[in-house]
């Protein structure tokens, strides 16, 4: 296999996952609405044609959602978001593959036909980025590492996503945009799991 699916995740601990959900619903919910989402990006991922490598926050798991026969394991190594993801880049280039495309695991809109349509972009550019309605993005994809695009981003708030692009225009990569999709972060999120009939 020449692609690679990088699928950051975290452990399924209360009060350490959705906090900004948790807050206003209680760590419980939350964790069982995260636990849906990872449910979802497992099945929309199942089948694709491409190594998966879930990459989890704390520890790894050993019988969870991702079975060992279709998903390599690792832990996310880095102080931040962009370290974290460097890694995981460094990682899948260093293993030999091509092409290499992260996502997270909070987008009840992803399906099967985005992550491939991503691999089918990088043919006509540097990047590929799956926009988040919040100012983020719920995808990123590069057929070789640069580090800039996870240097100096302010990590978890409305500016991720032009953050990343202006790097891409100083460090003349081309890019492409996917569709917009809505991630889960906070109550008022919850409408889009709704909308996309995954169970809350």
């Amino acid at each position: 296999m020449r692609e690679a699916v990088l699928i950051f995740v975290k452990n399924l601990i209360p009060g350490q996952v959705k906090t900004r959900l948790a807050a206003t619903i209680g760590n419980e919910a939350a964790l069982n609405i995260y636990g849906e989402l990872l449910q979802h990006t497992n099945h929309i991922t199942q089948s694709l044609d491409a190594a998966k490598i879930v990459f989890y926050s704390s520890y790894i798991e050993e019988h969870d959602y991702w079975h060992i026969k279709d998903f390599k394991k690792q832990i996310q190594e880095g102080n931040d978001l962009g370290e974290r993801m460097q890694h995981a880049f460094t990682s899948a280039f260093e293993e030999g593959y091509e092409k290499a495309v992260i996502m997270g695991s909070d987008c009840p809109g992803i399906n099967e036909e985005i992550i491939k349509s991503a691999f089918v972009t990088l043919n006509k550019c540097d990047v590929a980025i799956g926009p988040a309605s919040d100012g983020g993005y719920y995808l990123l994809g590069m057929k070789k590492l640069h580090a800039g695009l996870f240097k100096d981003v302010e990590w978890s708030t409305d500016v991720v996503l032009s953050q990343t692009i202006d790097r891409c225009r100083r460090s003349d990569l081309s890019y492409i945009l996917l569709p917009v999709l809505d991630d889960v972060d906070e109550e008022k999120d919850l409408k889009y799991m709704k909308k996309k009939r995954l169970v809350i």
